[in-house]
């Protein structure tokens, strides 16, 4: 988040001496804010952060739960309304944890572009959530040959166990009340003790902390377990 609000500074600071300047956010859950409060999802903080800073612009929530790279191409003219000037796009991870092609969402993203640049509008990419959290870590999230598994943590426990045992890096969404059974999950697959949580990742009140050192109602929804690979790591060649 925190590129995606340096890049707004930029791109808006002698635009906004004019006129107030319309961005429209496309994007999911993420960008929506689904199950969080109404202050503390992503539009609400940004068009807050934009305030204070004296910004003359407005945000547009234009996010849905669950969309796919899909879903924003199929909506991207109606959410360019004349009046928009720029465009926040922050999709692709349900594509991912759908397992859909990466080349399809590929084309979806550079059709929502070339929506943009035909409407003239600027257009503003944004980082994964998930990248966001693990750089909160301060240190490399995989390395060499390890192989990266996103889970979903509404999965069944037996099934997120066995995923979890094949998996080096690992990161795990939509923790919230599914934390009980993730923590079991990952102690079985003997991982708990490597298990960080990230809460608001970029955020001012960003959290890290250790997996086994959070209560398990102290998870908000958004939250994410990251485990670091251990493949070809610095402090193992030094």
């Amino acid at each position: 988040m925190r590129k995606v609000l340096i890049c707004c500074a930029f791109i808006l600071g002698s635009a906004a001496q004019a006129e107030e300047v319309v961005i429209a956010a496309l994007g999911d859950s993420l960008t929506q804010g689904y199950g969080l409060p109404a202050e503390e999802g992503f539009v609400p903080q940004l068009q807050a952060w934009l305030d204070a800073e004296g910004v003359e612009a407005k945000i547009v929530n234009a996010g849905v739960s669950g969309d796919t790279t899909a879903g924003g191409r199929a909506r991207v003219d109606w959410t360019l309304t004349p009046e928009v000037d720029a465009m926040i796009v922050t999709l692709g991870g349900n594509d991912m944890l759908r397992g859909l092609d990466p080349a399809q969402a590929r084309g979806n993203i550079d059709d929502i572009l070339a929506a943009a640049k035909s409407a003239e509008v600027e257009v503003l990419p944004a980082i994964p959530g998930m990248v966001g959290c693990w750089n909160a870590l301060d240190t490399p999230f995989t390395w060499g040959d390890d192989v990266m598994t996103v889970l979903m943590g509404t999965l069944p426990e037996a099934e997120l166990t066995e995923h979890m045992k094949r998996a080096d890096a690992l990161v795990v969404m939509k923790t919230g009340r599914n934390l009980p059974t993730v923590r079991r999950a990952l102690a079985a697959a003997g991982k708990l003790d490597d298990a960080w949580l990230v809460e608001r990742g970029t955020m001012p009140d960003q959290r890290v902390a250790k997996l086994s050192e959070v209560a398990d109602d102290d998870c908000p929804y958004f939250a994410i377990v990251l485990v670091h690979g251990q493949g070809r790591r610095p402090e193992a060649e030094a």
